[in-house]
């Protein structure tokens, strides 16, 4: 069931509340995916670096091979975050006057602890990610928990209509400049009143910040676009038989709709086998109680419910095994 929900997507994204094996399953569905023959990218945005001990190997910022046609990549928020923030610096300092490239360090250093910085950065290395895989015919993302997957659905149509409103506004400010410089055609004024100490003239600090903001409004409206195209990208919520999972997953659907976002289905992890006795009957009569409130309120999503395994799941060939009950 789980392969026939990515046959004609290429990018699929593993989302639920922390702990219910979000990492193990989607791991084992790349490795089942590249057995099929398609090149698989499995890529982690949880701080938790999961990945890497499901794997037992590092698992870096740069791709590497985990398995015959399987490449990892995991994504720290602290390091993405530290990348994004210098990168923005290094092109600020570049577009900005040089007598206010205090003000330019000063800003970038009250930015990094910003509330969302952390999402936004994720989410540009996300988009870039997709961006350049285009020698993979599918994409797998093992996310964070699900609160924090729900706000980084939800960023690429903010940030491509903030991106947006950002070149009006250098429009504006185009027509500005554009009237100063015919009032005083001296420019002596007219430079200082605009900042210009620098080698380069207004005109091209314009355009490579013209430049910049289209470059990140395409990158964006790119993600938002594959995001919301379910023939492309699916969302599968992974949970647990409990109470808490199964309030969870009801709101992140809700949320997961409102960013248009399609889920494509739903995986009960750790299920608990028929025919047990005593206690473990009881838990297993429990977790019944618990999957028919997700059925009355979700029955029209595919779900596959994966028996909990006697031993931990670690390494490709566990992980191939453990593909074999999808």
């Amino acid at each position: 069931m789980l392969l026939d929900l990515i046959t004609n997507r290429r990018i699929v994204f593993f989302g639920g509340k922390g702990g219910v094996g979000k990492t193990t399953v989607s791991a084992a569905l790349a490795v089942a995916a590249a057995d099929s023959g398609k090149k698989v990218l499995l890529v982690s945005t949880d701080p938790a670096h999961n990945l890497g001990h499901l794997f037992n190997r590092k698992i870096g910022a740069t791709p590497v091979k985990l398995a015959p046609g399987l490449d990892g990549l995991e994504l720290d928020p602290e390091q993405t975050v530290r990348q994004h923030l210098d990168e923005v610096t290094r092109a600020l300092r570049k577009l900005m006057p040089v007598h206010l490239s205090g003000e330019v360090d000063k800003h970038m250093a009250l930015s990094r602890d910003a509330p969302g910085m952390q999402e936004a950065a994720m989410l540009e290395r996300i988009a870039e990610v997709v961006e350049q895989a285009s020698g993979y015919d599918l994409i797998v993302f093992d996310t964070a928990p699900s609160g924090h997957t729900a706000r980084l659905m939800a960023l690429p149509e903010m940030m491509s209509a903030w991106t947006d409103g950002l070149i009006k506004r250098r429009d504006k400010a185009d027509r500005f400049s554009a009237v100063l410089n015919s009032l005083n055609r001296d420019t002596s004024v007219g430079d200082k009143m605009l900042g210009d100490e620098s080698d380069d003239s207004e005109e091209d600090r314009e355009s490579r910040i013209r430049r910049l903001l289209n470059r990140r409004k395409q990158r964006f409206a790119g993600l938002r676009d594959a995001l919301s195209d379910q023939r492309q990208t699916g969302f599968v919520i992974v949970l647990a038989a409990e109470r808490l999972p199964v309030l969870e997953t009801i709101e992140l659907y809700a949320q997961l709709q409102q960013s248009r976002v399609d889920v494509a289905g739903l995986v009960v992890n750790k299920r608990l086998p028929d025919g047990m006795l005593g206690f473990l009957a009881d838990r297993r009569e429990q977790e019944d109680i618990h999957l028919q409130m997700l059925q009355e309120k979700l029955a029209h999503l595919p779900r596959k419910d994966l028996q909990l395994a006697a031993h931990d799941v670690l390494g490709v060939d566990a992980l191939r095994a453990f593909a074999a009950s999808f």
